[in-house]
């Protein structure tokens, strides 16, 4: 049985995705400069895009990046793509780039990507273990902006298998903020649900489970150190691929009992539901 092409968006056109090319003139190429954010799309809808789509263009305001089409411009085009690839689950990413640069350091009129991609969420036995997490002492530059720099988190990929863990967490001055595509969220002993205030990215999963874990719990946004970390109760990290993902431990810390945790579990539970009542209602 044939497969069902794929096809991207490539400053203007949509394009089979082997055709999808930017030239080596352009600034991602020559020094890494763009931006980028990335949904779901979950029974044929995007999930929370006007949330993604906002994000998309606080990020390029951030590094003077034009955004040259509308947000229902940017819509008609998310509905083509799904519309053309079929992918009962997947996520979509859009990079804004520096454009094609003259000189190679000048950015010039932005490139715009839309590109779909197949996407499973963590398994069962996956949430039923929790992982092990690591910490490296860093902060991203610009960090409210989504930028398509991601140096650090590449190069730590080696020590975090050698470690036998599965991602790593950055902090400064025994500061947590957050992980290279992930925020975290701390379980305190009284049932306080807080998350780091600081240095982060605004997730967009940040900002729906703070405000489902504010109907259960007190929860908050604060100032998170590493003590506060390996003394919680529970720890747990949260993204669009990931949703909710237990931490059971965080450098040779055991979180809590070792185990993931009723409040992690919980809300992950509501943020699915969530996911689900705004899917049946969404309109691109």
């Amino acid at each position: 049985m044939q497969s069902t092409p794929n096809y991207a968006y490539v400053r203007g056109q949509v394009l089979p995705l082997e055709q999808a090319t930017l030239h080596i003139s352009d600034l991602s190429i020559q020094r890494g400069y763009g931006v980028f954010d990335y949904f779901r799309v979950y029974n044929g809808k995007p999930v929370f895009l006007d949330d993604y789509l906002a994000r998309l263009r606080a990020s390029a305001q951030a590094l003077h990046l034009p955004v040259l089409l509308s947000d229902d411009e940017l819509k008609e085009v998310v509905q083509e793509l799904i519309h053309k690839n079929a992918m009962p689950a997947s996520g979509m990413k859009m990079i804004l780039t520096g454009g094609y640069s003259a000189n190679g350091f000048d950015p010039a009129e932005p490139s715009l990507v839309i590109l779909q991609q197949p996407l499973n969420l963590p398994g069962p036995d996956m949430l039923e273990r929790g992982i092990k997490v690591i910490t490296h002492d860093y902060v991203r530059e610009v960090p409210r902006a989504k930028t398509i720099n991601y140096t650090m988190g590449i190069r730590l990929i080696e020590e975090i298998r050698r470690r036998g863990a599965s991602d790593v967490l950055y902090q400064r001055d025994g500061v947590v903020s957050e992980f290279p595509r992930c925020n975290l969220f701390i379980v305190t002993h009284e049932d306080t649900v807080i998350t780091p205030a600081e240095n982060v990215l605004l997730g967009v999963t940040r900002k729906n489970v703070l405000a489902l874990a504010g109907k259960r719990y007190k929860a908050k946004e604060g100032t998170v150190t590493l003590e506060d970390v390996y003394q919680a109760r529970e720890v747990f990290l949260t993204s669009t691929t990931k949703r909710i993902l237990p931490i059971v431990q965080v450098d040779e810390q055991a979180i809590g009992s070792g185990k993931p945790g009723e409040v992690t579990l919980s809300l992950l539970k509501d943020l699915i539901k969530l996911e689900e009542e705004t899917s049946l209602v969404h309109k691109v």
